[in-house]
């Protein structure tokens, strides 16, 4: 077989795709680096427009390789592995010399991966924080004890020494259940589930179709983790004479803390949150049902409708507890708003 590599000068490859050549065209290129790059890099690089097919600009990770394709990378140059401060503005709800509490906003990445090497909340706290942030997560994730998914909103805890550290991660470990960790969201989902209160004891693991995304597991699966929910209705929207919601605002407590937790076990007893691009697809017809203005503001909002108004903990150095809440933001509130009325 012939080396499919052709290098040019860097930062630029170019790659022919040999008679072994087969599956989706990111997975060839990043099997073909060896290693050098990620698939996830590779998939962000396409996206980005680094990459050329046959002459013309590709923009689809998910095309097919075929024989004879020539693929043109325009490489950046190499990253360095530490992040570094950038000045982000910060909505910071406390702080003293062992800790920062947040108010993260959407769209906000919590820290650096492929895709996201800068801009991110700890690019942020760097910057803020100077050299006091702990180094247990890595250099890459320096304080974080726990995250948000980019497109949540909500109040986040930052250690800032190594002590600080240790003590909120063993508190988030413990997720609430010898001690006083406590962490409430609120949710726009479609319809009402069933009943005021309820739980959902479901496993989650990765996605087979999707490795980003998760999924409900039977419990004897490998990757099948623990995950239970437990939430309340706080509100109905356009409510009919039978008792059917099209939308309710709910609010959920976590007694784990898995990965779309919320997300996932809110689609599986049928009831995904609005905006939600990866599990609630099926679901926009129903904005059809909405009178113009509510139909209208879910039209605009192109997030998940999920916001993490409530954290509390214990101080590592005090013992007190420690209770914050984050204010909705803006376009959560526009959007319930617009269903009330």
């Amino acid at each position: 077989m012939n080396d499919p590599f052709t290098q040019i000068e860097r930062p630029r490859k170019v790659l022919t795709a040999g008679e072994d050549a087969e599956g989706r065209i990111d997975a060839w290129i990043a099997s073909v680096f060896a290693g050098e790059f990620s698939r996830s890099r590779i998939k962000a690089l396409i996206e980005q427009g680094a990459v050329t097919l046959n002459g013309k600009l590709m923009t689809e990770p998910k095309r097919k390789v075929n024989v004879g394709d020539v693929i043109e990378l325009d490489l950046p140059e190499p990253e360095d592995p530490q992040p570094k401060g950038e000045n982000i503005p910060l909505d910071v709800l406390y702080e003293d010399a062992d800790l920062i509490v947040v108010a993260k906003p959407a769209g906000l990445v919590v820290h650096p991966a492929a895709g996201n090497w800068h801009g991110t909340l700890v690019n942020a706290l760097i910057y803020h924080c100077g050299d006091s942030l702990s180094g247990i997560g890595g250099v890459k994730r320096p304080g974080i004890v726990h995250r948000l998914d980019k497109e949540t909103s909500g109040v986040m805890v930052v250690a800032k020494n190594d002590i600080a550290h240790r003590h909120l991660a063993d508190q988030f470990a413990d997720h609430g259940r010898t001690g006083p960790l406590e962490r409430a969201y609120q949710a726009v989902v479609w319809g009402r589930p069933s009943g005021l209160k309820g739980t959902i004891d479901v496993p989650l693991g990765r996605s087979g179709s999707d490795r980003t995304k998760r999924a409900v597991k039977r419990e004897d699966s490998e990757d099948a983790r623990e995950a239970i929910t437990h939430y309340e209705v706080l509100e109905r929207f356009h409510e009919t004479p039978d008792a059917v919601a099209l939308a309710s605002l709910i609010e959920c407590r976590l007694e784990t803390g898995r990965t779309h937790q919320i997300r996932v076990h809110m689609a599986h007893i049928g009831h995904p949150l609005i905006g939600d691009p990866d599990y609630s697809a099926g679901f926009k017809t129903k904005a059809n049902r909405l009178p113009d203005e509510a139909r209208a503001a879910v039209s605009r909002f192109h997030r998940q409708a999920l916001h993490a108004y409530l954290l509390a903990f214990e101080h590592p150095r005090t013992g007190e507890v420690m209770e914050f809440e984050a204010p909705m933001p803006g376009d959560l509130a526009r959007l319930i708003d617009a269903l009330r009325a």
